[in-house]
């Protein structure tokens, strides 16, 4: 017997009231889209999603809404739906299994960890996102359903970022601050001890506060279809959001419905400056492209400061002003032209293409093969392990016949896709003699070869001491080379931290789809004094070696050797 999981009372998480208000409005409306919770681990972030579930409304075929959780690990068929081959044995009818997305239609899908979801999932996701209905085709036969549901996921950005394209099917994003004050950890704590004792007792202590919370979402949604907006408040979110510049104008349509239910929670009829000022940063906080304005430090009558020769320039990129004063580890830098820092046209060297992992020719669906016919109740064992039987077409070939003369297989997927990984060097001593803006150009070289091919990409930068990424992994863009070119350059050579945080990349892709290719390929001049012996190799890695000194120190090759690694060197300008 299962025992029902009893889960702890929404009402009585401390703190949060920014995620506990988003998450209620989506009750409120659910065609805001869900909510995206980034935080920490131990942030509260799946106690109060789940803790949503006591009070959804009731459903239009009674009873409470659905609250359905997707496991990671899932199958596609438990995702979508699948044959009943029961009932086909049995009753000759082509009938289906409900998936989680039918489950969950009119109430909320939860995926904990949502950034490691498969990919086939998420494309399976999108899909159903995009037009509100599930389709389940097999050997001729269809099936559909409506599948609308807000879509809640958790995810700690530790752990690597969500794919664009699902990113921006969330609502709402909120991130969870990583502290808190010594007076909140202990009344959580307190508060866990108490529901840990007894929970029944704890969950009936708060029975009246979520009573009270239930009743007034359901006031909010019966008095939301009439709550009006002046025209001041499209004016003001299509200016806003420009300024934030959004892709698209999901952003615009979202924060309208956000700031309408905001208006029904507190009892408004009419959307006021309150309601469009609380929810902007969940609306806009992960579809910003351009940072906020800072407010000058000086009135803007006041004529600026005179400049000083180590005083950076008023320019958006960090260019000779910005190192003449700053000491790397190996000193300071003169003064160089912001061009020398642009992307510079460069012929790419001609490496080792990288070959998919080649899937094994499998029967397609429905077709068959020389051997694979069943004979004395055994399975043809020369057949892949990677083959899966298509059991709906394996029942259409038999009519129905018991045993089973011949099995049809699943038509094999193409393969995993290829990753490039950039680690670009962008430290001071890069800063010489244009090596990083020809670095860059050979970065946007390849990504404009990996576009070509459908490939994906990813680029860290790192310099100043830190790692920064500069593209997310995701489908190659068609030019990289405004990003690039926006990345400023200076300081100290992190090396370490960089192919540290490129192995933890690389084994987390590659937990999440065991078979994927990734290509890492290592930009410097080597002039760092870090060893990067004892770190985990990224496995195939290529080191592009940036310097052109007179005198040169040859640690690029150096580190090649360390890591694994192919050594090719940059070319120059002059020689592309």
């Amino acid at each position: 017997m299962v025992m029902p999981v009893v889960e702890f009372p929404f009402t009585a998480v401390v703190g949060q009231a920014s995620l506990k208000k988003a998450l209620l409005l989506n009750v409120i409306n659910p065609r805001i889209g869900g909510v995206l919770i980034s935080g920490p681990r131990g942030s509260a972030k799946s106690t109060l999603a789940r803790a949503l579930a006591a009070l959804l409304p009731e459903s239009d075929k009674g009873g409470k809404s659905p609250f359905v959780t997707l496991p990671l690990g899932a199958s596609e068929d438990r995702l979508t739906g699948s044959l009943d081959l029961q009932k086909v044995l049995s009753e000759r009818e082509a009938t289906f299994h409900e998936g989680l997305l039918a489950k969950a239609h009119g109430g909320v899908l939860y995926v904990d960890e949502v950034n490691l979801l498969a990919d086939t999932l998420v494309d399976l996701l999108l899909d159903v996102a995009a037009s509100g209905v599930n389709i389940v085709e097999r050997d001729g036969i269809s099936h559909s359903h409506a599948a609308r549901f807000s879509l809640i996921g958790t995810m700690n950005p530790d752990e690597g970022e969500l794919r664009p394209q699902l990113l921006d099917r969330f609502g709402l994003c909120l991130e969870q601050p990583a502290s808190m004050s010594i007076e909140e950890r202990i009344a959580i704590v307190q508060q866990r001890d108490a529901f840990d004792r007894d929970s029944e007792r704890f969950i009936a202590d708060y029975a009246a506060e979520q009573s009270t919370l239930r009743e007034r979402i359901e006031q909010a949604r019966g008095t939301l279809a009439a709550v009006t907006a002046p025209d001041w408040v499209y004016a003001h979110i299509a200016r806003r959001c420009e300024e934030a510049g959004v892709e698209g104008l999901r952003a615009d349509v979202t924060w309208h419905r956000t700031a309408q239910a905001h208006a029904a929670w507190r009892g408004g009829d009419t959307i006021t400056q309150e309601d469009v000022d609380t929810v902007e940063p969940w609306v806009l906080a992960h579809r910003r492209t351009r940072e906020e304005p800072t407010p000058p430090s000086t009135p803007p009558s006041s004529p600026p400061p005179p400049s000083t020769p180590n005083e950076k320039p008023s320019s958006g990129h960090s260019s000779a002003g910005g190192h003449s004063g700053e000491q790397g580890q190996w000193g300071a830098m003169p003064p160089i032209a912001q061009n020398m820092l642009d992307s510079q046209p460069l012929n790419l060297p001609a490496l080792t293409p990288i070959k998919r992992p080649a899937a094994k020719q499998l029967l397609s669906l429905g077709g068959t093969r020389k051997g694979d016919e069943l004979s004395q109740g055994r399975v043809n064992k020369s057949l892949s392990v990677t083959s899966r039987p298509d059991w709906f077409a394996t029942l259409i070939a038999n009519r129905g016949q018991w045993p089973w003369r011949q099995l049809r297989y699943r038509k094999a997927r193409t393969g995993q896709p290829v990753v490039h990984l950039v680690l670009l060097d962008t430290s001071g001593s890069t800063l010489g003699k244009r090596l990083l803006g020809q670095a860059k150009g050979w970065v946007d070289s390849l990504t404009r070869q990996a576009y070509s091919a459908r490939e994906q990409m990813a680029v860290l930068g790192f310099g100043n001491n830190t790692v920064t990424p500069l593209l997310t992994r995701q489908r190659a863009p068609k030019s990289l080379e405004a990003t690039l070119n926006s990345a400023d350059g200076g300081g100290g050579t992190p090396l370490r931290k960089a192919v540290a945080e490129a192995g933890r990349l690389i084994r987390q892709w590659q937990r999440r789809e065991p078979g994927l290719h990734i290509r890492t390929y290592l930009i410097t001049d080597g002039r760092t004094r870090e060893s990067v012996a004892n770190l985990p190799k990224l496995g195939d890695c290529v080191v592009m070696d940036t310097e052109h000194s007179f005198v040169k120190r040859g640690q690029a090759a150096r580190l090649a050797q360390q890591l694994g690694a192919l050594y090719w060197t940059l070319p120059t300008q002059e020689s592309a």
